[in-house]
């Protein structure tokens, strides 16, 4: 027979990168943090930490092939992007470019305005998980 696992302790914050469009149509990036909460997601198994609960409309697995390049495009909606493997290089309108790799996670919101390019760089294709969100 187990041993009985202690609580678990609440997660620390995690932190994510958010790509979003300003009032003007210019779109930039940000570091957001997602708390989260001790909860009992599913008794009798000890409580583990949640985040809050997001709407949620669909789940599509986007691949890339080596040197796929999208010029300048908004979202198409807001969206929550898992890198799952590969790398690529998302620009702003404001200039900053930022590298995704596997592990990571982007909030996507710049649906308006100019948006973003998005090149999948290194010689490894790229595998992204992307939950679309809804509105609110």
């Amino acid at each position: 027979m187990e041993e009985p696992v202690e609580p678990t302790q609440a997660a620390e914050r995690f932190q994510y990168m958010r790509v979003y469009s300003d009032d003007d149509g210019d779109s930039h990036f940000s570091e957001e943090e997602m708390p989260f909460t001790l909860t009992d997601f599913a008794p009798p198994a000890p409580g583990i930490s949640v985040s809050k609960v997001t709407r949620a409309e669909s789940v599509a697995v986007i691949f890339s092939p080596v040197g796929w390049y999208g010029e300048w495009h908004p979202a198409p909606r807001r969206q929550l992007m898992f890198c799952l493997g590969g790398e690529l290089e998302v620009e702003v309108s404001d200039g900053e470019i930022r590298r995704i790799g596997p592990g990571a996670v982007t909030l996507v919101e710049d649906t308006t305005g100019q948006g973003h390019i998005s090149r999948v760089v290194g010689d490894e294709r790229a595998y992204i998980a992307t939950v679309f969100l809804k509105d609110g």
